[in-house]
């Protein structure tokens, strides 16, 4: 089901001499009132029925603050899951969740956005890359993935040649263009091709660990497939 967490904030999100409006993501809460702190809110990506509880972070410095839509941190929420919790969500906006895809297929239809993916490793090295395009299709197309213009921040090689143009695969859904079953064989969820060089939706484990291969929450181009990551977030932010 949708995260319909009932958050009291249409209160504060109406003036005295303004409108209720529902904000469609992060950036609607921030230009509406420029003084909130990051924190969980209430977003609308499909209407005044479609409530659900997002993660926005750095309201303050920007005029368009990211929406966490994935994050892993801990390893609390299992994320290997089947095709309908991918589609509507799972996890809390307070601590590990996915979003869901038809959110982020109504989101993406409405505004331009890019995408920010930031990684932490057990040293407490960061990185991120940046993707100045990304979308996705309705799920009569697989929720398949746009994303393009790539930005190195440390994370090394772009994974986007991988999945940019795939559908969204998992256990119950094979949509990858491998001959097995991606999801499956890496145990989580996301746009793989043959397979993959990015999972961050795989098994939260514990920096580097060979005893299954590419499994973990892994990001090849800077660790290798056998590094699991400490944190990994994915972020979208509207595109001016």
């Amino acid at each position: 089901q949708l995260l319909a967490v009932v958050v009291l904030l249409l209160a504060p999100l109406a003036s005295h001499c303004a409108p209720l409006v529902l904000p469609l993501d992060c950036s609607d809460i921030y230009n509406h009132d420029q003084s909130r702190p990051s924190g969980v809110y209430t977003i609308y990506p499909i209407g005044a029925t479609s409530l659900l509880a997002v993660l926005c972070v750095e309201l303050t410095p920007a005029p368009c603050p990211p929406q966490v839509f994935q994050r892993r941190m801990d390893g609390s929420v299992n994320f290997y899951r089947p095709w309908d919790h991918y589609k509507f969500g799972f996890g809390t906006a307070a601590g590990e969740y996915w979003l869901g895809l038809e959110s982020l297929f109504h989101l993406t239809q409405r505004k331009r956005y890019e995408l920010r993916v930031d990684m932490e490793d057990f040293s407490g090295t960061r990185a991120f890359a940046r993707y100045s395009s990304f979308s996705i299709d309705s799920e009569s197309e697989g929720y398949r993935l746009h994303v393009s213009g790539f930005s190195n921040g440390g994370a090394g090689k772009s994974a986007a040649a991988h999945i940019s143009g795939q559908k969204f695969s998992t256990f119950d859904r094979d949509q990858d263009t491998w001959d097995n079953n991606c999801a499956r064989s890496f145990l989580g969820a996301f746009w793989y091709s043959n397979c993959h060089s990015a999972n961050p939706n795989g098994v939260y484990r514990w920096g580097a660990d060979g005893a299954l291969y590419a499994v973990g929450v892994s990001w090849a181009p800077w660790k290798g497939h056998d590094y699991s990551m400490k944190t990994f977030s994915m972020k979208i932010r509207p595109v001016q």
